[in-house]
């Protein structure tokens, strides 16, 4: 039995679940529209040039949800899923994870994205394991910092080694899909690294190294 992890945004999702939830609040008039998508767009290119700064945008990112109350969120999670995720839930990522679980694999989901956002994409996935940037909660409420190491780039594999050595796991038999150059930290660490669709960055990486490429969403570049 191997562990398989995945990350999610444009991998197991056709999209990015962070991006698309700030452009959901923007298209509510939950946030100012034009500084939000601005500031939204300049973090999501940080980030495929890998030069996020991860506490900026959680500072960023996280603010929304302390203006909200937690039942308020979640009617506003359930809209957001309806809109923007179950579009981007293709019939071959869910064959993906079908096919590991079918092998009888444990499957975890470890991503950037904070929990909030995430946890309900993955359930919808009926994967039970999440590993993701946790927003702190004090007195029943989002206080709009972050709890604990961001699950970002090092930060995921520390984070994944605290989650395998409280189940006393380990990554002997392991398999990680990512898209990312940001998550060459775990990619290099696992059994089986899967890039999938992966950014420019990623795919020469794979390519000198021999690593399998999975085009999951996006065909295969012209040679």
């Amino acid at each position: 039995m191997a562990l398989v992890l995945f990350d999610l945004d444009n991998t197991l999702l056709a999209g990015d679940s962070d991006y698309l939830w700030g452009e959901f609040l923007s298209e509510k008039g939950l946030v100012d529209p034009a500084f939000y998508a601005a500031e939204n767009e300049r973090f999501y290119q940080e980030y495929k040039d890998g030069k996020l700064d991860i506490f900026e945008f959680l500072a960023f990112s996280l603010k929304p949800l302390s203006e909200h109350s937690m039942d308020e969120l979640q009617q506003l999670h359930k809209q957001f899923m309806e809109e923007k995720i179950h579009p981007l839930i293709s019939s071959d990522a869910r064959m993906l994870v079908d096919m590991h679980r079918k092998r009888g694999d444990d499957m975890l989901v470890i991503t950037a994205t904070n929990a909030f956002v995430t946890a309900p994409i993955v359930q919808a996935f009926g994967i039970d394991n999440l590993i993701a940037t946790e927003p702190e909660i004090r007195e029943g409420r989002y206080t709009g910092k972050v709890s604990g190491i961001p699950c970002f780039r090092e930060g995921k594999v520390q984070r994944l080694n605290e989650w395998l050595e409280a189940r006393d796991l380990n990554l002997g038999n392991s398999w990680f899909y990512s898209d990312s150059h940001n998550d060459l930290p775990l990619l290099e660490k696992v059994t089986h690294p899967i890039p999938v669709d992966p950014d420019t960055s990623l795919a020469a990486t794979a390519e000198e190294r021999g690593w399998p490429v999975l085009h999951l969403h996006h065909a295969p570049p012209s040679a």
